[in-house]
């Protein structure tokens, strides 16, 4: 129980530090702050597979399928949102 502790004590001041840092930056550098959460997304979902390989507890898999759910949508949304912008890039057709 101690290490859960631990866990969660880690997992709240990484969430707190990391919405202090991305509320703070400017609208202008979002779009590369956005690969970079992709490419860490990407590592979280290999981490979150590499649950289900190993002998582990019914918690332990549930934590780890959150995981791959969570940043699942976070590479999903961020390949949509670059579509969108490189779409507004784009020439339009005239008519």
């Amino acid at each position: 129980m101690g290490n859960l502790l631990l866990l969660g004590i880690v997992f709240g001041i990484s969430f707190g530090i990391g919405y202090l840092l991305i509320s703070r930056v400017p609208s202008l550098l979002h779009t590369p702050l956005m690969s970079m959460t992709n490419a860490i997304s990407a590592v979280t979902v290999l981490g979150g597979l590499l649950i289900f390989t190993v002998p582990t507890t019914g918690l332990e898999k549930i934590l780890g399928a959150i995981a791959i759910i969570a940043a699942i949508f976070n590479v999903v949304g961020g390949f949509v949102i670059t579509d969108r912008m490189l779409r507004l890039f784009k020439e339009k057709n005239r008519r």
